[in-house]
């Protein structure tokens, strides 16, 4: 499986696209929008360039894709506003994969950029937008060139399959599930933690590269408590998986030899990987837990248990289709996901799941 060829979110404007079910990935920014706040403070306070350089790693489509540059633009009107000082340009990067509907963030550029011609006492500076292409997982950009990396909702998504997942003679060592579950053997997470490690130490290194000295990050990705047992909702779809085996809907050699290009860290590993690699300062690292449903509660308290299924499904599907439709087929996927409405929130009742997510904010050294 080439995973550049297969890791996009479902794109286009339809009833599962990501466009129109990334609730859950709004609400994180939200919720991490003070941490992304002060590291731009901080950075304005003692970098004051012409044209401050921004990326949004991970950036997918969709309405969260403008809605970071927004509030880091208003941060900085707001931070050089209180400095007496005019504020600089912003020329700002979306990245992702190749295959991400970058064509859905284009058409909503206009409106972006009206909206902000017609702010009322306008004191930004004026904005460039513009795309990268590419994985993460190495080089981006020329030396030094830019201030402040933003990314949210993408580090999980590892550069590949761990290899030793598959032997040569193609039998599947995580027979059965599609990522770290509980019936995964160690050799199963030591793979994915060795994978895990080789991609974060290269993502770092290539923005040690690309940042100017005193330059910041803020990254956000989902985490786990204990990343051998992570009661991670892509466990629970392989549950679904399973039964659909059991019932002769797909085939078990395709579920034993399929894995998600995947790992949600703990705190522990990231800092450990952070300090080996020893570009960056960690300013902060922390961790915030939330039930699987709990960003549909805050947005409708009145919806019923059946009604957050659905849309937990929905969303979940429209982040995970592309990549199990390639595979499986997507004659599956509307039985895969109807299962998965089924009984999501009970099997998160009963084994008190919840998304954990890590917020890691750093400054490169001088």
């Amino acid at each position: 499986m080439e995973v550049e060829q297969v890791l996009h979110m479902n794109g286009g404007e339809g009833k599962t696209s990501y466009a129109n079910h990334s609730l859950l990935q709004r609400a994180v920014i939200s919720t991490v929008k003070p941490i992304v706040d002060a590291s731009i403070e901080e950075l304005c306070s003692t970098l004051f360039p012409e044209c401050l350089k921004i990326a949004d790693l991970g950036c997918s489509s969709g309405p969260n894709t403008l809605l970071v540059v927004s509030d880091i633009m208003d941060n900085i009107q707001n931070t050089f506003r209180k400095l007496n000082l005019p504020p600089p340009s912003l020329q700002a990067f979306l990245n992702d994969l190749p295959r991400n509907d970058f064509n859905t963030v284009f058409k909503s550029l206009p409106g972006f950029y009206k909206k902000l011609d017609e702010e009322p006492d306008k004191k930004s500076g004026p904005c460039f937008i513009a795309a990268m292409p590419g994985s993460f997982y190495g080089r981006l950009f020329p030396n030094n060139s830019l201030h402040f990396v933003h990314s949210s909702y993408a580090l999980m998504w590892i550069s590949e399959v761990p290899k030793g997942l598959v032997t040569k003679a193609g039998e599947g060592l995580n027979k059965g599930n599609i990522y770290i579950a509980k019936t995964s053997s160690p050799a199963v997470f030591n793979e994915y933690f060795d994978q895990f490690k080789r991609d974060f130490t290269l993502f770092l290194r290539s923005r040690a590269q690309e940042l100017a000295p005193g330059g910041s990050m803020v990254l956000t990705t989902m985490g786990s408590i204990t990343s051998n047992d992570p009661l991670c909702i892509w466990e629970f779809v392989g549950l679904k998986l399973n039964d659909m085996v059991l019932d002769g809907l797909i085939e078990k050699e395709k579920l034993d030899t399929f894995n998600l290009p995947y790992y949600a860290p703990t705190r522990y590993e990231v800092k450990e990987v952070i300090e080996a690699e020893g570009s960056f300062t960690l300013q902060n690292l922390e961790a915030f837990r939330n039930d699987w449903d709990s960003y549909i509660k805050q947005a409708n308290s009145d919806l019923d248990k059946k009604a957050r299924a659905a849309i937990l499904s929905t969303d979940i599907r429209a982040v995970g289709e592309p990549i199990l439709a390639s595979h499986f087929g997507e004659e599956a996927m509307d039985e895969l996901f109807s299962r998965f409405e089924e009984n999501v929130l009970d099997h998160m009742e009963r084994e008190k799941c919840q998304f954990i997510n890590l917020v890691i904010s750093l400054t490169k050294k001088r």
